[in-house]
């Protein structure tokens, strides 16, 4: 990559010396003009091609025909080395951008795509040592301890312990069981252990990620989409000014010399080019990116990290999201007069039709699915529960409101319980309850804290029964819950916030808040290790479910918004001094430089920055 630049500086050095240090009768006239234009092309014929390219593309005006005009306008009145110099640390600059944005792409990948390129399968009870491409579906790997994995798939093993930093962001070791799942780039921490392959190598949950964060650029954030379209006008009346600086003088001067003006007004052009800004900008999002990548949030778009920067509201789900999602039965609550296991077996054959937490506590409280007992006319209501016919007789689990739903008589107030209630009610009789209980996550209380700090007002919606939320919102210190909503009550207390022109933050399961999820400025996914469907869904993913990745999501955007800000004003500033230098005379092709090249490197060594910082 250095290699033309490197033969124009040698060429130029050479030319130089003999300038001014070994005057040769020689070195003059056409040969003198020869030497320093065979310095020029290595450095200058590939800006100069660029140039014509985006002319034939209807993009005229870029940076590479500024650079073109100033030193070909250079070369026309005399001053060679200039216009060899100033190409050749125009090509140094780019080289550097280049390499930075390599650097930035790279230090992502590495984060990211941790797989090993071979593995080791059991065939016939052998290992043997293939590449991971050439893995199917349904082969088993073996993984001793320090092994990465290659491909997704689910534990055979009956225990084993993994490091999963490559996904989320956290080294502390996840414990998984004979069944559930794991993911290529876990990093298997104790014994041999196998795992079945689930998904081929392409598909792998972390290819996916990788293919998010490398694509997530192509949603360009409004400061960055500014920054185009301002360089897209600011071009050619810069180019307009240069003409003028060139012209003009010619009626007011009285010692007027066109070379001297035209040297101006090529100074000008120089300092003028847009480079600073049209590549530092796009680098501070992609670092934004990065560092939340590493964190374990994925960002899908710089617009993203943009809009966050600025939130006021985080409205948040309560299952799963502030709370571990793991309920247990702690009580269950019959009337005398009915057969209690029956009963017991039924609700658990109804609730194995359903995804729900609360399915899946019950169904450990239960045990074995009685597969034996037959049902007619299963259906889920949205915000209720579930429905089924048993034994030609009508069975309903779920919440009160699907008692009052279908009009069933109970005996209790639910309000007086600080748990969640699955009522029951069989052959059109409410015949008991069971209580279920989830435990706060343990970072949940710090997430609170932290948003408090950043003035983000916060809210709590759930469909769970409203003195469960309010016990534990205010068990955290979130200012606003709302309990017993359906998704369209969550619909419209977001928009009771946007109507109030506030920006908000909804964070949920991204599939069944599907709706909100849209509403929201931005909508964020507790996506865990295993759902795809998270990840299509939202427009960010804390892939560790933690809460306190949404404080650290705000505050990586606050900070790549910061550096964006400095780029553009740093850049700003000196050019328009140099500028206004140069168009007065006071500065040279070398001040010129500077204010190109030296403001894109310091700009980019600016956006890099955030990459190497500790939220």
């Amino acid at each position: 990559m250095f290699l033309p630049a490197i033969i124009s500086f040698i060429l130029l050095i050479i030319a130089i010396t003999l300038d001014n240090y070994i005057n040769k009768d020689w070195f003059k006239g056409y040969f003198r003009i020869a030497w320093y234009l065979i310095a020029y092309l290595p450095v200058g014929f590939p800006v100069i091609k660029q140039a014509i390219e985006s002319i034939i593309k209807k993009d005229i005006f870029s940076e590479f025909l500024l650079m073109t005009i100033a030193t070909i306008g250079a070369f026309a009145i005399g001053e060679y080395p200039e216009g060899v110099a100033v190409m050749l640390f125009y090509a140094v600059g780019e080289v550097f951008q280049t390499l930075a944005v390599k650097r930035a792409k790279s230090n992502i990948k590495s984060l990211l795509d941790q797989r090993p390129d071979e593995v080791t399968i059991i065939e016939n009870n052998i290992p043997k040592t293939v590449k991971a491409e050439a893995v199917n579906i349904g082969d088993i790997i073996q993984l001793k301890p320090g092994e990465k994995l290659g491909l997704d798939g689910t534990l055979i093993s009956d225990r084993a312990s993994f490091n999963t930093a490559a996904l989320t962001g956290e080294s502390k070791p996840d414990s998984i069981v004979k069944d559930e799942t794991v993911l290529a780039g876990m990093i298997n921490l104790n014994t041999v252990s196998q795992v079945k392959v689930t998904t081929a190598y392409q598909d792998s949950k972390l290819s996916k990620i990788l293919e998010l964060v490398q694509n997530a650029t192509s949603q360009k954030a409004p400061t960055e989409l500014f920054i185009r379209k301002f360089a897209k006008i600011y071009t050619p009346i810069v180019v307009l000014l240069a003409v003028l600086i060139t012209i003009i003088p010619y009626f007011f001067v009285d010692d007027y010399v066109f070379s001297n003006w035209l040297y101006r007004a090529l100074v000008f052009l120089v300092i003028s080019c847009p480079c600073a800004l049209v590549i530092s900008i796009p680098l501070g999002y992609f670092g934004g990116i990065g560092a939340a990548s590493k964190n374990g949030i994925l960002f899908k778009g710089s617009n993203f990290l943009d809009v966050i920067a600025t939130i006021q509201n985080v409205v948040m789900d309560k299952t799963g999201t502030m709370t571990e999602g793991v309920f247990k039965v702690q009580e269950v609550v019959f009337n005398s007069d009915i057969d209690k296991d029956e009963i017991l077996k039924y609700i658990n054959v109804l609730e194995s039709k359903s995804t729900h937490p609360v399915a899946t506590a019950i169904h450990e409280f239960v045990g074995k699915i009685d597969h034996s007992i037959k049902l007619e006319n299963v259906d889920e209501i949205a915000g209720h529960g579930l429905k089924a016919t048993i034994n030609e007789k009508e069975l309903l689990v779920g919440n009160f409101k699907l008692m009052d739903k279908f009009s069933i008589a109970y005996d209790i107030d639910p309000s007086s319980i600080v748990y969640t209630l699955i009522a029951v009610a069989y052959d059109k009789k409410f015949v008991g309850f069971l209580t279920i209980a989830d435990s706060i996550k343990q970072d949940a209380q710090e997430t609170i804290n932290k948003l408090n700090a950043l003035n983000v007002k916060t809210t709590m919606l759930s469909g769970d029964k409203t003195n469960v939320v309010k016990f534990v919102a205010d068990k955290l210190g979130i200012a606003n819950a709302f309990g017993d909503l359906l998704p369209e009550d969550k619909v419209n207390k977001v928009k009771e916030i946007t109507s109030r022109n506030e920006t908000v933050v909804f964070v949920g399961d991204g599939v069944n808040d599907a709706p909100v999820v849209a509403l929201s400025n931005v909508g964020i996914a507790m996506g865990g290790l295993g759902s795809d469907a998270t990840i299509e869904t939202a427009d960010v993913v804390i892939q560790d479910d933690k809460p306190s990745k949404i404080p650290m999501a705000i505050n990586i955007g606050k900070q790549t918004k910061k550096i964006v800000w400095q780029n553009i004003i740093l850049a700003f500033s000196v050019k328009a001094i140099v500028l206004i230098l140069g168009a007065g005379g006071l500065a040279t092709m070398w001040e010129a430089v500077f204010a190109d090249v030296g403001v894109a490197l310091l700009a980019i060594l600016n956006a890099v920055r955030i990459q190497r910082m500790k939220f």
